[in-house]
């Protein structure tokens, strides 16, 4: 194999993979080098996105949300079933094929653009070389014109609660239990817990929701999350807030937590307990000593606007630099470093980042919050409008949820998006393309849209900026 290379991308996630195949589409010689393989020691390519993270979670979400509905929801649409019960085993292996067609499709891909593949595990040496170990620990060197990293991050690990087998587990091992927990316990209340929890939940657990903070979501639009709350708790997740666990002790395969809230220590029980408090990059072994690659206590790398770290030629994208830990996020990031690797101009806009919680109803987001707004002491308005009054939400039978727009006061320039509901995830879409081009609530409110539709949400909500919405009663504005 050849060792000299324009560009080096280390590593094969959503970040990494992406700026390798853009690399390579702008006729730069790339290679991309990644350290996951199977038990046979083949490499699998995608990170943790593909693998343990975004897809096999989204799988289980479809999977139980369609067993759900099979037992509550079909017979009011006429559609009736007899017992309906789960098989575990092929809903994983749905899963695992998934996963592996879309890492095969990476693998398809590399290749049609002409990207490198080397497995292994490199370490920064300066800026243009690293040195790659390869399965059985090899080293060799190998030299490029640039370097991308883009390793990626992993779960926090608490030493309330260490990883124990299969009955305390992180987001990875809650994708793959081999039976239904019939109590199960997870600490934070975030992104990740309230997924895995919604998964569990649907399949039958008891699902504890343990949240140090005291405030629920508190990324997202307060309105927005009271609501969300409001909805979680509803169908049967037990979210306790300000509940902050200070240990863990298994016996005869279950777990025993401490934690302390505002009445003092409480202990709970469990069959299986996930630990989802966060992630943080995968930057351990990453430099060699005298690389001088500058990084905060965290680990997270120091980079400018357009991702330059202080080595010349070396770039940093996606999780390894903080910021928002969205794959989408490290994609942008990936292609805006190839474009600039090949001597073009490109950018990111960090304020249109789209943030989703793939709950049911799902949380959507992109631009400021009202929490935000107050406190950069800008002059705003806002419109509103639940999904209760449309048409598409009623005949889909989920009603929960609204959207809320954002406007400049003086401008009428739509500064947030947020939303509670079904499909929002592709909702959220629209108010980011929205933001990109700089429309107002103006623009939105006199653009059509189809009838009946969720979409008709985000311009009612637009509307009501105004004070113009159609479909709820309220006194006009103007």
């Amino acid at each position: 194999m050849k060792k000299n290379f324009d560009v080096i991308v280390v590593g094969a996630g959503p970040a990494g993979y992406v700026a390798a195949i853009r690399c390579a589409q702008l006729g730069l010689k790339t290679a991309c080098v990644d350290e996951w393989v199977d038990s046979s020691n083949q490499q699998i390519l995608g990170g943790t996105c593909l693998n343990v993270g975004c897809i096999p979670s989204k799988a289980l979400l479809e999977s139980s949300e369609n067993y759900e509905k099979a037992c509550h929801e079909f017979s009011d649409h006429g559609v009736i079933t007899g017992k309906v019960r789960v098989d575990l085993d092929i809903m994983m292996a749905r899963k695992d094929r998934i996963v592996s067609d879309l890492t095969q499709g990476i693998t398809s891909l590399f290749k049609v653009n002409g990207v490198v593949v080397i497995t292994g595990r490199a370490r920064l040496l300066d800026s243009n070389r690293l040195e790659i170990s390869d399965v059985h620990n090899k080293p060799a060197i190998f030299d490029a014109k640039s370097i991308i990293l883009a390793t990626g991050s992993k779960p926090v690990n608490i030493d309330a609660a260490p990883l124990l087998d299969d009955v305390i587990v992180d987001s990875t091992g809650a994708l793959s239990f081999s039976e239904v927990p019939r109590r199960l316990g997870i600490i934070g209340a975030g992104v990740i817990g309230l997924e895995l929890g919604s998964v569990w939940r649907r399949l039958g657990s008891e699902v504890v929701l343990l949240e140090a903070q005291e405030c629920f979501l508190s990324m997202a639009d307060e309105q927005i999350a009271a609501e969300a709350l409001r909805q979680y708790t509803g169908q049967g997740l037990d979210i306790r807030l300000g509940a902050r666990v200070v240990s863990s002790e298994v016996n005869a395969g279950k777990v025993t937590i401490e934690y302390q809230d505002k009445e003092g220590t409480q202990k709970e029980k469990f069959d299986r307990l996930i630990v989802a408090v966060g992630r943080l990059p995968n930057t351990g072994d990453l430099c060699a000593d005298g690389s001088r690659l500058l990084m905060d206590e965290w680990g997270f790398i120091h980079v400018d606007e357009q991702c330059r770290t202080n080595l010349p030629g070396v770039y940093a994208i996606g999780d390894v630099i903080g910021g928002a830990m969205l794959a989408h996020k490290g994609s942008e990031e990936g292609v805006m470093v190839a474009e600039l690797i090949a001597g073009k101009q490109a950018q990111v806009n960090y304020d249109t980042i789209p943030s989703v919680i793939y709950t049911s109803p799902e949380v959507a987001w992109a631009g400021k919050t009202e929490k935000t707004l107050k406190a950069e002491g800008v002059d705003y308005k806002s419109g509103v409008f639940p999904f209760a009054a449309n048409g598409r939400a009623r005949a889909h039978g989920n009603s929960a949820g609204l959207v809320k727009v954002l406007a400049d006061a003086d401008t009428d320039r739509v500064l947030g998006v947020h939303m509670l509901g079904t499909a929002c995830s592709e909702l959220i879409a629209e108010a980011v393309i929205a933001m990109e081009f700089g429309a107002s609530s103006e623009d939105l409110a006199l653009t059509m849209f189809a009838h009946p539709s969720l979409s008709e949400a985000f311009h009612e909500a637009a509307l009501d900026v105004n004070g113009m919405a159609i479909h709820i009663a309220k006194k006009s504005k103007s």
